[in-house]
């Protein structure tokens, strides 16, 4: 009898082991031994969830894809940023993009005359003198967000040794740097403080550093080395608007390069 007993109870211990298992709920019945009598006690339900259990998908997994829409913009900069460091050579670090910055011929220039490109409805075409013997031609992409009469004999800041470009025509031999906000609606053209000389290369630190500036690189090895594109992704105006490499200022020897109004932006 004892034996028959044991068999039954294993018996039945496996069925329940195997519905647990399978996320089921078990009823039992809880038998005690009073002497010779069996005396059956009220049933109870023990309710079970399993990681095959539909209950257990309340729950977030954390190895499914993220949704790359979400927030694109920034983890695209961060992406873009890492990948242009790696094929240029650079790790990232700020030693490391602070000298590619010293590669970059950053001027002080001054817009002699401003006009709108004959084929090109969004493009300004500039004449401007960064102390050279001629001034150089320079194509902005500037028309839906600067009147044409606010470039006049204006101080800029030019970045000076990129490749030369044809623009619809016109060939271009600079870019003239500006800040932007977020959604790119509104851009303010950087400013040399009063006092700059057209034709003054600009630098990122000190005063002092002033004396510590490399020769630039050519503009094939800007393009190369993807030198700009390494630097551009730390550019930024801070609270006071003033233009920034990560926590170094843009500077002339007559003060720092700032804009207008526009505060946290990106440079380009």
């Amino acid at each position: 009898m004892a034996t028959a007993a044991a068999t039954a109870t294993v018996a039945v211990a496996a069925a329940a082991a195997s519905k647990i298992i399978r996320g089921g709920g078990l009823r039992v019945g809880v038998c005690s031994r009073l002497g010779m009598d069996m005396v059956r006690n009220r049933p109870f339900s023990i309710k079970t969830a399993t990681l095959f259990s539909p209950r257990h998908h309340r729950f977030s997994c954390f190895c499914t894809t993220a949704n790359v829409n979400v927030n694109a913009e920034e983890p695209t900069s961060v992406s873009t940023a890492t990948n242009t460091a790696s094929e240029s050579g650079l790790d990232g670090d700020v030693g490391s993009i602070r000298d590619a910055a010293k590669m970059l011929d950053i001027r002080v220039g001054r817009i002699i005359k401003a006009w709108r490109h004959e084929e090109a409805d969004t493009l300004y075409v500039e004449e401007v003198d960064v102390g050279e013997d001629e001034p150089r031609i320079v194509c902005s992409g500037l028309v839906k967000y600067i009147p044409l009469h606010h470039l006049q004999d204006r101080k800029v800041v030019v970045l000076a040794n990129l490749k030369p470009r044809n623009m619809r025509g016109v060939k271009s031999s600079g870019m003239l740097m500006a800040a932007s906000d977020a959604s790119h609606e509104n851009i303010e053209l950087l400013e040399p403080p009063e006092g700059s000389i057209p034709g003054e290369r600009i630098w990122f630190g000190a005063e002092d550093d002033q004396q510590n500036q490399p020769d630039p690189a050519t503009p094939n090895q800007i393009q190369k080395k993807k030198i700009w594109e390494s630097v551009q992704p730390h550019l930024k105006t801070d609270y006071s608007c003033l233009a920034m490499l990560g926590e170094h200022l843009m500077r002339t020897s007559a003060g720092v390069v700032g804009c207008r109004s526009l505060k946290n932006a990106n440079i380009s």
